[in-house]
């Protein structure tokens, strides 16, 4: 009796597992806290035109921010699947470092950045417990752009402007970057589950700046190279299909 009730507990308990494997054809989705932590560095504030000069000194820094995260997993198999991430566009503040330290905040904008990534699950199908690995690819573009008046004041004394005279807009690069991924997911049940994953995305993008009088004359543009690099944390609940 004792020996038939432990060979159906086995059965019950690899009828679970199976239940709960991932395999071809499974989606899983997920929503959760998506942390943006840039490892920046900036070139100085540049004026290219009508003169070229380089404000000497001059540096920004990118501050961390913090979004929703939503994710959809395809499984080819029960190890390889295809993921999309995207969040609700992040606002990142830029301020100001070196000889503009005094300045304080320069501006900030939204960052766009869909991702999509290769990945494969370590461990069967059925294990609760996976580790994964990921490579892929992220589209960035920027907007919301808002430059603050302490920049304008700077850029209007770089170029020996009267204060209030002038004006200045902003453009940052989009641009492709590659995605590295890491990380571990937890079936709980056979539909729920958490993920944890940590991405690094190498990205740098150029500020072009535009100065125009108050009745829209262009009178000169600036650039400011920054590299954002940054480290990206997802931490989401799952539901499998």
């Amino acid at each position: 009796m004792k020996k038939t009730m432990l060979a159906l507990t086995a059965v019950g308990a690899l009828a679970s597992g199976s239940a709960w494997a991932q395999s071809a054809g499974d989606w899983v989705v997920g929503a959760g806290w998506l942390h943006l932590a840039p490892q920046d560095s900036s070139k100085p504030l540049t004026l290219t035109a009508p003169v070229r000069s380089v404000m000497t000194g001059s540096g920004a820094s990118i501050n961390d921010s913090d979004t929703l995260g939503l994710s959809a997993v395809y499984f080819i198999d029960s190890h390889w699947a295809v993921e999309g991430v995207l969040g609700i566009p992040p606002k990142f503040k830029l301020d100001g470092t070196g000889t503009l330290g005094r300045v304080g905040e320069l501006g900030e904008a939204r960052q766009w950045s869909p991702t999509i990534l290769g990945k494969y699950y370590f461990n069967e199908g059925n294990a609760a417990f996976r580790p994964f690995v990921g490579l892929g690819a992220t589209y960035v573009w920027y907007s919301d752009i808002e430059l603050t008046p302490g920049l304008q004041g700077a850029l209007g004394s770089q170029l020996r402007q009267r204060p209030l005279s002038t004006s200045t807009t902003a453009k940052l690069d989009s641009s492709f970057a590659p995605v590295l991924n890491a990380g571990v997911s937890y079936q709980i049940d056979k539909h729920w589950g958490v993920s944890f994953s940590v991405s690094y995305i190498p990205l740098k993008t150029k500020a072009k700046l535009t100065t125009t009088t108050l009745t829209g004359l262009p009178i000169a543009t600036s650039e400011a190279r920054l590299k954002l690099n940054p480290i990206v944390t997802y931490l989401s609940a799952t539901y499998r299909f």
